[in-house]
């Protein structure tokens, strides 16, 4: 019964019923849909690279998948979509995203999944220091304290000194840098450039920046490869769309800690996929980052709302 009356509403009222949602609501399921796409991001990497794709090349087709996903609306919207004022700040933040993204894939296809995951939640951690010394704006006590807590997160899932660390967990937390910086150049470009025209722009240089390196390490790869990385230029255009709307419908700060759901994703499908079980030390450790990045983003909502 419970069935047949699902199937007898129309896409138009369940549309019309998620519209009617309070904002927050709205915010909360879109972040999670965003969590879930992300939290394929490192399977859809390790299944390419068991097919003989190396890293640099999957990283090349998950930017060329996103960008022919996304042509048809750039084509569609051409007088103004690449219309900028900061042309070359488009670049340069495409160039931090694109470096991201390659450290990130090269972490998820050789560490354990759910701790890669947890360790990119210190992007926003990053971008608070890097808000204070490049844009000058004012960070208060509190904030530097709860970014204090969040790398104390950080340290609680590498534990240096109680266990030994791979080196390569360094991937992680430099990809985060460079996520950190494309974030503040969002912030930048946001003053005088739409946000469709920074995702087109991201789109389009994307496809040489992530070339360039792939070249050094090409071979054509198969056809299992070629489908596992569709796949995940898919999952990071619908992980965007998600973001977007999510921060659309809701404050951040309201929408930041469904984020932490992500960590559930990846470690569900790395242990079920590929046996990986993630230490305690990684839920603890993830969840005081993300309990700090959503309290930075409370007081950042307070000190806008006072300003």
């Amino acid at each position: 019964m419970i069935f047949c009356f699902w199937a007898s509403r129309s896409p138009i009222a369940l549309s019309e019923v998620f519209t009617r949602l309070p904002g927050s609501a709205r915010g909360a399921i879109w972040m999670l849909g965003a969590a879930l796409f992300f939290g394929t991001h490192g399977v859809w990497v390790r299944l390419a690279v068991g097919e003989g794709a190396d890293p640099l090349i999957v990283s090349f087709w998950r930017s060329l998948v996103f960008f022919l996903l996304i042509l048809p609306w750039i084509i569609a919207n051409w007088r103004t979509a690449l219309r900028s004022s900061h042309p070359f700040g488009q670049v340069l933040r495409a160039a931090f995203s694109m470096a991201g993204l390659i450290l990130l894939v090269l972490a998820q296809a050789s560490l354990p999944l759910a701790e890669v995951s947890a360790l990119t939640f210190a992007a926003p951690l990053f971008g608070i220091i890097g808000a204070s010394l490049l844009l000058g704006e004012e960070v208060r006590t509190r904030r530097w304290i709860a970014t204090l807590v969040g790398f104390a997160g950080v340290w609680i899932v590498l534990r240096p000194g109680v266990s030994e660390v791979n080196l390569l967990f360094s991937l992680p937390l430099i990809s985060a840098v460079f996520i950190a910086s494309s974030n503040l150049m969002i912030r930048f470009l946001a003053k005088d450039d739409a946000p469709t025209t920074t995702v087109a722009w991201l789109a389009i240089a994307a496809v040489p920046l992530t070339l360039a390196p792939a070249l050094f390490a090409w071979v054509w790869p198969n056809p299992m490869a070629l489908f596992w990385m569709a796949m995940l230029g898919g999952a990071g255009l619908g992980a965007h769309i998600c973001l977007v709307r999510a921060f659309t419908a809701a404050e951040a700060s309201a929408v930041l800690s469904y984020d932490y759901s992500r960590l559930i994703v990846t470690s569900l499908l790395g242990f079920f996929i590929f046996g990986e079980v993630p230490t305690i030390w990684t839920w603890v450790g993830g969840a005081i980052i993300v309990g700090a990045v959503v309290y930075i983003a409370r007081q950042e909502r307070r000190a806008s709302s006072e300003l």
